[in-house]
């Protein structure tokens, strides 16, 4: 079986999923090409299938525009990607055209004009999936989030195949496109062992980020969105402080949420001077000992699917707090690798929070649990049951 893996962003979480998930397909027998941007941040790993990083988009990760002339220029730039990616999309369904996979398997389909290009590669007779890591613009405005949702549905029922992250998106899914049930099947996420094979340097970074030892951490690592609920774990930090000493660390590059916003509610909350924010994307040989410096690490989301981030501390051996949000209420056992609260609710992550940073006892059995339980989302069990379902659409055809 061919199957090509079309991931356009080429560095981040996504690039990292699809990696280890292509790997993962290779092994179990399929013959796996992945098509990506030309900034591919994997250049350096090695992989047993098939890479292409053949599309002339922009990187995934870059630092926001600045000064007085910011939003003119956003806006002129806006136009000239529309341009440039309508331009790939056509070169990129040409290049699978030309290849004629048995599968072309896709990620996150931001616009719907992009269903153009997806019906061209179903007329040459290939069949089109998706890994649906997201099927709304979670932090577009409210009135450009319904729009683009109702655009989306015809794209998300025409795949053949649809895989969401866990029962209760597969679900969400359904109820939102319509999409028939028997074609959207429910996976894990997978672990991010990737991460600690290729980013796990040693050590931690108390030292650079001037935390005393034996102080407890709570870390955010990830995209600074506004769908992260970055306030609120800001707000039930400082509630926190009237009971333990503590430091949090938010680190992660700037999507939306100025990370000047965040040291200003600090600052005013009087929390300052135990708060870290490292507003960047940070290398791979930083994300082992960002996640080593943490006690726990918390996932405030206001809204989620699912979350690399999670995997990440799992296999690390650190435990979670987490909003019961996606499917992060499946994937965290409450009480036992971590905790769930509710979303939009600082009180409740406060307490969360001094439940495990002031019992270091607790927090090293919660990860250690956490550790065991990461091997319950190994990518084996979910290459298999993608190509089960693949089997099955070329048995039907």
């Amino acid at each position: 079986m061919r199957i090509h893996v079309i991931e356009t962003d080429g560095a981040g979480g996504l690039i990292h999923y699809a990696h280890q998930l292509c790997e993962t397909l290779q092994a179990s027998g399929a013959e796996v090409t992945l098509i990506t941007g030309q900034h591919y941040e994997l250049a350096d790993v090695p992989a047993s299938f098939e890479v292409r990083p053949v599309l002339r988009l922009w990187p995934a990760i870059e630092p926001p525009l600045q000064g007085r002339l910011a939003g003119l220029r956003r806006r002129i730039r806006r136009v000239g990607r529309a341009v440039r990616l309508t331009r790939e999309w056509w070169r990129l369904s040409s290049i699978v055209i030309a290849d004629r996979p048995d599968i072309a398997q896709f990620s996150i389909i931001r616009f719907p004009f992009l269903g153009f290009f997806l019906w061209r590669i179903r007329r040459a007779g290939i069949v089109t999936t998706q890994v649906c890591h997201e099927f709304e613009l979670r932090d577009a405005p409210g009135p450009v989030r319904r729009a683009v949702r109702t655009l989306s549905r015809r794209v998300i029922r025409s795949f053949s195949a649809v895989f969401t992250h866990g029962d209760s998106q597969r679900t969400a899914v359904i109820g939102a496109t319509g999409a028939e049930p028997g074609r959207v099947h429910a996976i894990s996420h997978g672990d991010e062992g990737l991460l600690v094979r290729m980013a796990d340097a040693g050590g931690d970074l108390r030292r650079r980020y001037g935390i005393p030892p034996g102080r407890p951490v709570a870390v955010f690592f990830g995209g600074l969105r506004p769908s992260k609920g970055l306030p609120d774990l800001v707000d039930a930090m400082a509630e926190a402080a009237a009971e333990i000493d503590a430091h949090l660390v938010v680190a992660g590059h700037p999507q939306g949420v100025d990370p000047a916003d965040l040291r200003r509610r600090a600052a005013r909350l009087g929390i300052a001077d135990r708060t870290t924010i490292d507003a960047r994307y940070l290398p791979f040989d930083e994300i082992g000992p960002l996640i080593r410096t943490a006690t726990v690490v918390v996932l405030p989301y206001r809204s989620a699917t699912a979350s690399g981030i999670l995997q990440t501390a799992y296999v690390f051996g650190r435990p979670v707090i987490a909003t019961a949000v996606g499917a992060l209420a499946e994937d965290v056992d409450d009480g036992r690798t971590g905790l769930l609260v509710p979303p939009g609710n600082p009180p409740a992550l406060a307490r969360a929070l001094v439940k495990i940073l002031s019992d270091p006892a607790e927090a090293r059995a919660m990860g250690d649990a956490a550790h065991r339980h990461a091997g319950d989302f190994g990518w084996g069990p979910i290459a298999d049951k993608i190509l089960g379902v693949y089997r099955g659409l070329g048995e039907a055809a």
